[in-house]
């Protein structure tokens, strides 16, 4: 345990933040290896047909396979 809100665990292959984690502009966040992105904005579907639908729900996907939220195929 310690007596800050951000610290390294005891042998350090854990991190925890109970407070704020701050990624500057020039930082990164890495996911087995390969950066973090904010995923591109995904607007809200007026799909009035399953084929439109699919077509706004594969949006999301492909937007969130480029962030590196999502594993691709």
């Amino acid at each position: 345990m310690s007596n800050t809100k951000n610290y390294k665990k005891q042998g350090g292959d854990k991190w925890v933040v109970n407070g704020v984690l701050e990624v500057t502009e020039s930082g990164l966040l890495l996911l087995n290896n390969k950066p973090l992105t904010r995923s591109q904005g995904q607007a809200e579907s007026t799909a009035s047909t399953i084929s439109d639908l699919k077509e706004d729900f594969n949006s999301l996907l492909e937007k969130l396979k480029h962030a590196g939220l999502m594993e691709t195929e």
